[in-house]
C-alpha cells in the first residue's frame, strides 16, 4: 500500500475497536489496511455494511490500495421478503461461489450487507456434497451426470444461455456452472473428456481451452427426492389445512422450483445454518461493521414484519414466520461477540489512524474561466503533495488525459500506487473506480485521490443522482403504480390479458372474508383476483386507456396476442442482426473527439440523464470514434 497502516491497538477476540470513518472513499483505503494485517495473522476479514451499495463500491475500490487481496461480495437476493419471484440466477451463482470460497479459505475479505448477514442458509454440507470437478481425460458417465445435474438443480435446455443450465448434442456437452463467469463445452471421445473449452453464449463459438471445471449446485434449495419428501412432510407439520390446495406444495411434489421457493428454505433441511458456519474451520475472524448496521437491521425487521402481516392471510400460499427465515438483531450481535470486532464510526472518541484521511477542497472545472483547471493546477503544485486523478475506465482515462493536456497539465500515467511513489511529477493519472475523492496526509507528505465527482461536481450529470436512480427498486415502482389505480383503469393480467379494474370487493369463500380485485373483461365477464396475487397484475401502457381492447376470458385472444408479439420481437431481432452484420463489414468514417469541447457541451445540458440516455450517448460516441 502507499501508506503503512499503523494503529497502536491490536484487535482481539471478544473486544471491539471503534475507528473514525475517513472522508470520501478513504474507508476503502482503511479497510484494505485492516485486511492486510488480518491476512498476515491468518484471519478472514468480514465487512458487514449497512447499505448493500457500499459492498459493491468497496469491492471496486479496494484493489487500488492492495491488488493482492482476494475480495468477494455475498450479494443480497434483491427480492422483497416473501416475494413470489426467485432471485436472478446470476445472483444465486455469485452467492454460491462466494460461500464456496469462504468454505475453502479462498477469500481474504468478505463483504455483505446487514440484511444478507441475517439470512438463515442451507447447511454447509449441502454445498460441499454437491460440488465436484471435471478434468481433461476423466471418464464421464452421461446418464449419471444428468442425474447429478438434476439433483444439483440444473435445467436441461436446448441451448445454454445462463448459469444453472446444460445441453447435450451427440458427443458435445454444454454446461454453464453456477459461480462461473463463462459456460463450457466438453468434447467427448466415447466416454472420455477429450477437451474442455469456454464458449460465447451469443455466438455459441468456443473461445479458449481450460483443464478443469468446478461445478456448484444450481440453486440454494435441493430438489432431489429425499429433500422434496422432507419438504412435504414439514409443510404438513407446519401449516394447517389441505396442502394440495397450495401451488407451491404441488410444484415441489412434481420437482418444479416455483417462484420464491427460497423463502421456504428451512423446510428442505433438518437444520439451517448461519454465515459463520461456512467459514473455514480453524480460521479466526475479524468482523468490521460499516455504517449504521444497527439501524439497518431494525428497518429490515420492521419491513419484514409488515410484509408478513400483509401476506400471511393467503391460505393458498402460507408463509413462514420471519424468525424462521432470519436471525434477529440480538442473535446476530451475539454471534459477533466471539470474534474481534471493529466498527467504523463518526462518533467522538473513535480511534484515528496516524495517516489521516480528509476531504478535498473544491476542485471543480470552471468552464467560464480562462483557466478551467485553475483549482486543480494550484492544488497539485503545493509542496509535498501528489495528486492522483482516478478514472473509472481506460476510455475515461484517455479522455481526462486529453482534457488535462489541452490546458497545459501533463500527468504521468501509472498502473499502481507503487508507481506513484517513483514519479517525479506532482500529477498522475490511473484507472481506478474510486467513487469520492480524499487525501491521505502524514507528517511530511500528502497524496490526494481526485475523481470525476470532484472535477465535474457542478454538472448535474456528474452529481451522483444517476447512480441513485440506477439503484432504485423496480419493485417499489410497481407497487406504487398499483396503488394509484383508479376505477375503470385498464390493467393486464399475466394469464388472461387486458381487463378493466372496477375496484376492490370483499368475498367469503368459506375460509373467512378476503379482498379481491374486481376485473371486467369483454362480454361482461368478471374475474376476481386475490389481493395477495397483485404481482400478476400490471398497468395497461397503451396509447388510449379509454379505448383499451378488452379480451374475452377463455377465448385464446391473449395467448394469440402474446405469440404475435413474440414473433414480431424475433423478426425485429433478425433484422437488427442482419443490419449490424452488414455494418460490421463496411469501413466507416472515424470522427475525432475533442474532450474539452465535448465536456463543455455536455455541461451546458441543465438536466440529469437517465441511465438509458447515458448508455445511448456513450454508445454513439464509441461508434462514431471507432469508424
Amino acid at each position: 500500500m502507499l501508506f503503512s497502516f499503523d494503529l497502536h491497538y491490536t484487535w482481539q477476540a471478544g473486544r471491539r475497536l471503534n475507528l473514525a470513518r475517513p472522508a470520501g472513499s478513504g474507508d476503502a483505503w482503511l479497510i484494505a489496511g485492516i485486511a492486510q494485517r488480518s491476512r498476515g495473522q491468518q484471519q478472514l476479514l468480514v465487512v458487514v455494511c449497512a447499505s448493500p451499495a457500499d459492498t459493491v463500491r468497496l469491492q471496486a475500490e479496494m484493489p487500488l490500495f492492495d491488488a493482492t487481496l482476494r475480495c468477494a461480495v455475498l450479494p443480497d437476493w434483491e427480492t422483497l421478503p416473501y416475494d413470489t419471484l426467485s432471485p436472478h440466477q446470476d445472483l444465486v451463482s455469485e452467492r454460491l461461489a462466494t460461500l464456496h470460497a469462504a468454505q475453502t479459505g479462498n477469500v481474504d475479505v468478505l463483504l455483505l450487507s446487514a440484511s444478507t448477514a441475517l439470512q438463515k442458509l442451507a447447511p454447509p454440507a449441502y454445498l460441499a456434497g454437491r460440488t465436484f470437478f471435471f478434468r481433461q481425460k476423466d471418464r464421464l458417465n452421461m446418464e449419471q451426470l444428468r442425474s447429478q445435474l438434476t439433483v444439483a438443480g440444473y435445467s436441461h435446455v436446448s441451448q445454454v444461455m445462463s448459469p444453472g443450465e446444460y445441453a447435450t448434442r451427440g458427443g458435445i456437452f454444454d454446461l454453464f456452472p453456477t459461480g462461473s463467469a463463462t459456460p463450457f463445452r466438453i468434447d467427448l471421445f466415447d466416454d472420455e473428456i477429450e477437451n474442455i473449452k469456454t464458449f460465447d453464449v451469443d455466438t455459441q463459438r468456443t473461445i479458449y481451452p481450460v483443464r478443469e471445471i468446478r461445478l456448484l449446485p444450481g440453486r440454494e434449495v435441493p430438489l432431489d427426492e429425499k429433500s422434496r419428501t422432507l419438504f412435504r412432510q414439514r409443510w404438513r407439520d407446519r401449516f394447517e389445512g389441505d396442502p394440495s390446495r397450495s401451488a407451491v406444495y404441488r410444484d415441489i411434489g412434481n420437482g418444479v422450483a416455483t417462484g420464491g421457493i427460497e423463502y421456504y428454505l428451512p423446510l428442505f433441511f433438518e437444520e439451517t445454518a448461519s454465515l459463520f458456519d461456512y467459514f473455514e474451520t480453524g480460521r479466526s475472524l475479524t468482523i468490521l461493521t460499516h455504517g449504521g448496521v444497527d439501524e439497518s437491521i431494525s428497518r429490515f425487521w420492521a419491513d419484514t414484519h409488515s410484509r408478513h402481516a400483509f401476506l400471511s392471510k393467503d391460505i393458498e400460499r402460507p408463509i413462514l414466520r420471519p424468525d424462521e427465515l432470519y436471525f434477529t438483531g440480538d442473535e446476530f450481535f451475539e454471534n459477533l461477540k466471539a470474534h474481534a470486532r471493529i466498527h467504523l464510526s463518526d462518533a467522538q472518541g473513535a480511534v484515528r489512524a496516524e495517516t489521516v484521511a480528509h476531504g478535498l477542497p473544491p476542485l471543480a472545472i470552471n468552464r467560464r474561466s480562462d483557466d478551467p483547471l485553475m483549482a486543480l493546477r494550484a492544488y497539485s503544485q503545493q509542496a509535498g503533495r501528489k495528486v492522483l486523478v482516478c478514472a473509472p475506465t481506460d476510455g475515461r482515462r484517455e479522455t481526462l488525459q486529453q482534457l488535462l493536456a489541452e490546458h497545459g497539465l501533463q500527468p504521468d500515467c501509472v498502473g499502481t500506487l507503487e508507481e506513484v511513489e517513483h514519479q517525479s511529477g506532482p500529477l498522475a493519472l490511473v484507472t481506478a473506480d474510486i467513487h469520492t475523492g480524499f487525501a491521505l496526509k502524514t507528517d511530511d507528505s500528502e497524496t490526494a485521490f481526485v475523481t470525476e465527482t470532484e472535477l465535474f461536481s457542478s454538472s448535474p450529470r456528474r452529481s451522483g443522482g444517476r447512480r441513485q436512480q440506477e439503484r432504485a427498486s423496480n419493485v417499489d415502482a410497481l407497487i406504487r403504480d398499483l396503488a394509484e389505480l383508479k376505477i375503470n383503469d385498464p390493467v393486464v393480467h399475466q394469464q388472461h390479458g387486458i381487463g378493466r379494474y372496477l375496484g376492490l370487493v370483499e368475498m367469503d369463500l368459506g375460509e373467512g372474508i378476503a379482498e379481491f380485485l374486481h376485473l371486467e373483461y369483454a362480454n361482461g365477464s368478471n374475474l376476481y383476483v386475490p389481493v395477495a396475487q397483485l404481482h400478476v397484475i400490471a398497468r395497461y401502457s397503451g396509447a388510449d386507456p379509454e379505448a383499451a381492447p378488452l379480451h374475452a376470458l377463455g377465448s385464446g385472444q391473449w395467448e394469440k396476442a402474446k405469440r404475435k408479439a413474440a414473433q414480431q420481437v424475433r423478426d425485429t431481432a433478425a433484422e437488427l442482426l442482419n443490419l449490424y452484420a452488414r455494418r460490421a463489414l463496411r469501413q466507416g468514417h472515424t470522427f475525432g473527439l475533442n474532450a474539452s469541447d465535448y465536456e463543455a457541451f455536455a455541461d451546458s445540458f441543465g438536466f440529469e440523464e437517465t441511465a438509458d440516455q447515458a448508455a445511448a450517448i456513450e454508445a454513439v460516441i464509441r461508434d462514431m470514434t471507432s469508424g
